[in-house]
């Protein structure tokens, strides 16, 4: 007979849910920090997949509840699928590898997720609790902790003087743009660069920058590994 930790055995169908809740509410709690930092895995990516690790985990206990077996066999089957998925998340460019801590934060909460809908709440929430910690901790200014790689922009502005050209680099530390070209819209210049930065570029910066120089159209931070 399969035990619960506070429930009934009638009522065993509501700690499933609960367990599934709770996985998603840890999922969303990994993902704000991730997309905070403008990460392509999100909230929605890191809730989605915390929810489906759950619910197959709980399915695979329900599975050996009803027809024997073993419970695990569904379970190991979620690690190879977020194995794909995070390998779907993984870009080579020129001679960066991007994505990598974005792959290795899904398999994190699929993992916690997976603890979650067996039940190991404490050691979900924990596991939950110190990867946070570590990626705050990981991300101080501390020299040991800084990324050896730029981060790169993709700026789109326009101006009928060079003062912006002056402008942009001074914001962004950068003595030439890695792409720059010009395109006229109708009567207006408008201009698309790639600029690498070693400048730490978060969504406050960008909306500072949006604010404060009219001339800037958009501006987009890629995918790094940080």
């Amino acid at each position: 007979m399969l035990a619960t930790w506070f429930l009934p055995e009638d009522l065993y169908w509501l700690e499933c849910i609960i367990r599934i809740l709770l996985a998603t509410v840890l999922g969303f709690a990994l993902g704000v920090e991730r997309q905070l930092r403008l990460k392509v895995a999100g909230i929605r990516t890191h809730v989605v997949v915390a929810a489906g690790a759950a619910l197959f985990t709980v399915v695979s206990f329900g599975f050996s509840k009803l027809f024997g077996g073993d419970s695990a066999r569904i379970a190991a089957q979620v690690v190879t699928g977020i194995g794909f998925l995070g390998a779907g998340m993984i870009m080579h460019k020129e001679t960066a590898v991007l994505g990598l801590t974005s792959a290795a934060g899904i398999w994190l909460t699929a993992a916690i997720a997976m603890a979650a809908g067996a039940g190991m709440y404490y050691v979900a929430i924990g596991a939950t609790v110190l990867s946070v910690l570590i990626q705050l901790f990981l991300h101080l200014p501390i020299r040991l902790f800084q990324d050896r790689h730029y981060n790169e922009i993709k700026i789109t502005f326009k101006s009928d003087t060079d003062d912006c050209l002056t402008i942009i680099k001074k914001l962004f530390d950068i003595k030439s743009f890695t792409e720059f070209k010009a395109v006229r819209v109708e009567e207006e210049i408008v201009y698309h660069a790639v600029i690498h930065t070693r400048m730490q570029v978060d969504a406050a910066f960008i909306f500072k920058a949006l604010q404060e120089y009219p001339f800037v159209v958009s501006l987009e931070k890629t995918e790094s590994d940080r």
